[in-house]
């Protein structure tokens, strides 16, 4: 077995690492604080904390008084070590976010988009990264890494985006390659529902949970997976597209067409769920507000909450049929629904989910409403993108 000798550089680089995330973790701490919790003695965390001073990694936060001895200086991770923005798109408008290496949101910022043209992506992503750094007095050029999430899925072997016709502008060739050339930033683009996934794995109800599957219903319809703790996107980043899978009760695409409306899409997707919510009398604008009233009328009893209550429950079928096969194969700790109109549902509505899915499936995993407000999806990106800014900065050579 080859083994690396613990040379003193790769000791200081792992005891740097140690102290940037206990600061990160505990906030401002003191010299001794900050050796008592990273288990190195006072003298090697005050050089710690000059080498990392010198470096511009962490700053004075003041002094702290009262205690017995002498004043504490108190030290800090430096906001402005690193910067990152998050982007989320829809066909629409392009939702920005701006962060610093603490992960201390400084401004949002949200460009529409409607009607643009397919040819330019990079002028669309450019103004709203800058709008973003306008309202953050951040400059662009200091900005450390930029996270996309976008309804679709970048495949690895061609670099283009697919699952996204929807989308115009955004299938050209090498993707990512060419957003991180015009940007002149590290780029990644992630499909949006698995961001959410990673959102709920941080800050959810799946937090602690290594195996899970995530459900994701509103107009459109979509799943992650967690497997081991990690995303699993498959060899296409196509994983989780499952609004295209074919499912018992729903016409496949060799009956409709691949454009045509098929699969798990048309047994459950909002279309589909409006469709059979009038059919059952119950009225809304969109799915989600049809579900809101269905699950209204439901606590009200009657003849109307006896036909809300019939509704929500093939709701619940339809849902459970396209979830039972995943759950078959995939055998998840785990079940989370989330979107719009699965939110709308609340508790009500994943509680007959689980019922129906326990009834066609051996793996009966509980069923869970999503717990996260606010945009998962941006909340997601700036994850990922932190995650990966801190690892670089962390593990950067750190001048002895």
């Amino acid at each position: 077995m080859n083994t690396q000798p613990g040379t003193p550089s790769l000791l200081r680089a792992i005891n740097d690492r140690a102290a940037l995330q206990v600061l990160l973790e505990r906030g401002p701490l003191t010299r001794p604080e900050l050796g008592t919790l990273t288990g190195l003695s006072k003298p090697t965390a005050s050089q710690l904390l000059s080498r990392l001073h010198d470096a511009g990694l962490v700053v004075l936060d003041g002094i702290r008084e009262g205690l017995p001895g002498r004043t504490a200086e108190l030290y800090r991770i430096n906001p402005a070590a690193a910067f990152v923005v998050a982007l989320d798109v829809t066909p629409a408008r392009i939702a920005a976010s701006v962060a610093d290496i603490t992960g201390a949101v400084m401004a949002e910022y949200r460009l529409p988009t409607p009607g643009r043209s397919a040819g330019d992506v990079v002028e669309r992503v450019r103004n709203a990264v800058n709008g973003a750094c306008l309202q953050a007095g951040v400059d662009p050029a200091a900005l450390h890494r930029i996270v996309i999430g976008i309804q679709g899925a970048v495949n690895p072997a061609t670099a283009r985006l697919g699952y996204a016709a929807h989308i115009p502008g955004w299938h050209i060739p090498d993707l990512v390659g060419t957003l991180r050339d015009g940007l002149g930033v590290p780029v990644d683009v992630e499909n949006d529902v698995n961001l959410v996934a990673l959102t709920e794995q941080a800050h959810g109800v799946a937090r602690g949970h290594d195996d899970f599957v995530l459900l994701w219903a509103d107009e459109g319809i979509g799943a992650a997976l967690v497997l081991g703790g990690r995303l699993h996107r498959g060899a296409t980043g196509g994983a989780g597209e499952v609004g295209y899978m074919p499912t018992v009760g729903a016409p496949t695409s060799r009956e409709t067409g691949k454009r045509g409306d098929h699969g798990f899409q048309a047994l459950a997707g909002g279309p589909a769920v409006l469709k059979l919510m009038r059919s059952h009398g119950l009225r809304g604008q969109d799915p989600a507000q049809a579900i809101r009233n269905a699950v209204r009328d439901a606590a009200l009893g009657g003849v109307r909450g006896e036909r809300a209550g019939r509704a929500l429950r093939e709701i619940a079928a339809r849902l459970a049929m396209g979830l039972a096969p995943i759950t078959a194969v995939v055998d998840p700790e785990l079940v989370v629904l989330t979107g719009g109109m699965l939110l709308a549902g609340g508790d009500v509505l994943s509680e007959l989910v689980e019922q129906e899915l326990h009834a066609l499936t051996f793996p009966r995993p509980p069923v869970r409403m999503s717990t996260v407000e606010s945009n998962p999806v941006l909340t997601g990106a700036l994850g990922l993108a932190l995650a990966t800014a801190r690892d670089e900065i962390f593990s950067s050579t750190v001048p002895s």
